[in-house]
């Protein structure tokens, strides 16, 4: 069995990523105010700011900044577990047998993967390109043209703040050169 280390520097940022486990469902985004909740509760738990944030249908990327770095692997089960207690008791009976019998075994919900990436942060320039892949990632996954259009990241707030431009990678204007 691996075993992982973590790097915990105090009063750095950690680049998130998590999946649900069947990759083939939009279960985040069709429970988002679950997800929220989930978020919320966490928050009120542990103390941490969310730098950047993403949500797609199936998993999310997002940057937080903890106030006790050691404590990011509990934010994340917190957010896990709260998501999963507030779906509909149907919807968990139904992804609980989407489980193999070895994940069943360790009472795994059937909801998450096991496991998630997280990096440590380690300099602003490293900062902004993560933030930067953060708000881009709806339009990598083809979900829409322009990270403006999608309503589940933190993309408009850094526009409300002169972070970005509305227009930050807009390229229709690139196909009028073909």
């Amino acid at each position: 069995m691996p075993n992982f280390r973590r790097i915990f520097v105090q009063n750095s940022s950690v680049f998130i990523t998590t999946a649900i486990n069947n990759r083939t469902r939009s279960l985040l985004t069709d429970h988002i105010k679950d997800l929220r909740a989930a978020f919320k509760t966490a928050k009120s738990q542990c103390q941490f700011d969310i730098h950047a944030i993403a949500i797609m249908p199936e998993h999310f990327h997002m940057i937080i900044e903890p106030d006790c770095i050691d404590e990011y692997p509990k934010i994340m089960a917190l957010i896990k577990m709260h998501f999963t207690k507030r779906l509909p008791e149907a919807l968990k009976i139904e992804l609980s047998k989407e489980v193999s019998p070895s994940k069943k075994m360790k009472r795994e919900s059937g909801v998450w993967q096991r496991r998630y990436f997280e990096h440590t942060i380690r300099s602003l320039s490293e900062l902004n390109h993560l933030t930067d892949y953060i708000h881009y990632n709806p339009v990598k996954h083809g979900l829409v043209e322009r990270p403006r259009e999608w309503p589940h990241s933190s993309f408009m707030r850094f526009v409300e703040k002169g972070f970005y431009d509305l227009n930050w990678c807009e390229f229709s204007q690139l196909n009028e050169y073909d």
